[in-house]
């Protein structure tokens, strides 16, 4: 049976990064980088306002999700891990309870171009095939995101799919998107190479 993220014993650390669970406090320490156009412009949400932001950043479902990065106390980025149900029939269905998750990442942009998110998501996938107990983590973004999906083949995700124009963006329309994925298994053999 999995574990959730309640049962996780926090914080987690990396060589240069403490991962822990969000809080209403971080809303001030993430808005900054947040609000950014070259951050926005790929996140689901893009608040006008600091009122705005903290609403969708409070809410209590997105809050469970949500985890923070920092370097010497310094939030640098915010991470989501999402845990879903697998698609099953009936007569299996208790055994795909919450045996997936979703990631999904944000770093401040002053902060990118060294490794930072790459070593977040290698600890993500560790919590959720080590700690949670997993099977599966997906990731999506749109195509157009490319920094995102070469991050994703960075930590050995495969590309399962590639759609048209099936996601609306705020301002570019109508977008490919891709999705990602990496089975526990395929994780534990690359990990033992």
């Amino acid at each position: 049976m999995s574990r959730t993220l309640d049962d996780i014993a926090w914080p987690l650390r990396t060589e240069r990064l403490l991962i822990r669970r969000a809080s209403p406090a971080d809303v001030e320490t993430t808005w900054p980088f947040r609000a950014l156009p070259e951050v926005t412009e790929w996140m689901t949400i893009a608040p006008e306002n600091l009122d705005d932001y903290r609403k969708h950043f409070e809410d209590p479902d997105r809050l469970t999700r949500t985890l923070v990065m920092e370097i010497d106390g310094t939030v640098v980025g915010d991470l989501m891990v999402r845990t879903e149900d697998a698609w099953v029939q009936a007569e299996v269905s208790a055994q795909g309870h919450g045996v997936h998750a979703e990631l999904g990442w944000c770093i401040d942009p002053a902060h990118g171009g060294r490794g930072l998110a790459t070593e977040a998501v290698q600890e993500l996938l560790r919590l959720c095939f080590e700690d949670l107990g997993l099977r599966r983590v997906t990731a999506l973004c749109f195509a157009d995101n490319v920094s995102s999906w070469r991050l994703m083949e960075r930590v050995g995700m495969r590309r399962e799919m590639h759609t048209v124009r099936d996601g609306l963006h705020r301002s570019r329309g109508w977008l490919d998107g891709l999705g990602y994925a990496l089975l526990r298994d395929e994780w534990r053999a690359r990990q033992s190479v």
